[in-house]
């Protein structure tokens, strides 16, 4: 069966799961930034040696080990989630926006997902599918000459600059070894948590603002 024949395809269900996810993102964001302040607070006494007994220094240390390993796994459960059903979600509204009438897009459904996973065009390629996805829905009789707020280009702005903090941590986090490569490793993973949140709270708005419209203009769930 053809995509036109299968027509509209409820997104209530899936967009409910995103919103849930990216509110558990949040807290999980806030959560892990007190974690790593923690974590700071330990690095630092370690480096005016405040500590005056190894062992306690030692259990202090492997307690904060225990707690960041907890949080990180978390974190990265969570993130991985969230970014499937987002994914799922960006799928199913390109593939709506055609049902509502939209013609000659670009993007197929798969593709506004594939960039996502191609290196350098990531830069760039999923904004301009979802830079689509949002003209052909507020608008599929003549997408094309549609505005788009500026919602959509801070949406990209916080994606990328969190993208690009998280691998910067990691691969820091990954060499360090003295106490200032790890302070400053932590530093970057607390500022990139700090992105995180409103990298969340742009995205909900922006898939809230597609879901409320599309399902408008759907007269089979008007």
């Amino acid at each position: 069966m053809s995509q036109d024949q299968q027509g509209f395809k409820n997104p209530q269900k899936l967009t409910s799961w995103v919103k849930y996810f990216l509110y558990i993102q949040i807290i999980i964001s806030v959560i892990a930034l007190g974690s790593g302040y923690m974590e700071y607070q330990l690095l630092s006494d370690y480096s005016n040696g405040v500590y005056t007994s190894q062992e306690q220094a030692v259990a202090d240390g492997e307690a904060n080990d225990a707690r960041q390993g907890i949080v990180g796994i978390t974190q990265m459960i969570i993130f991985i989630i969230s970014g499937i059903l987002i994914l799922k979600w960006i799928h199913r509204a390109n593939y709506n926006a055609r049902q509502l009438g939209a013609e000659d897009m670009q993007f197929t459904p798969g593709w506004s997902v594939g960039w996502y996973f191609v290196p350098i065009a990531m830069l760039w390629k999923p904004y301009q599918a979802m830079k689509e996805i949002w003209k052909a829905s507020h608008a599929p009789d003549n997408w094309k000459e549609s505005n788009v707020p500026a919602l959509l280009p801070w949406w990209w702005f916080f994606w990328i600059i969190s993208s690009l903090l998280g691998n910067a941590s990691f691969r820091i986090t990954l060499r360090a070894e003295e106490l200032n490569e790890l302070l400053n490793a932590n530093m970057i993973m607390q500022i990139s948590d700090i992105s995180s949140i409103p990298l969340a709270l742009v995205t909900m708005a922006l898939i809230m603002n597609i879901h409320k419209v599309q399902m408008s203009k759907d007269t089979n769930h008007s």
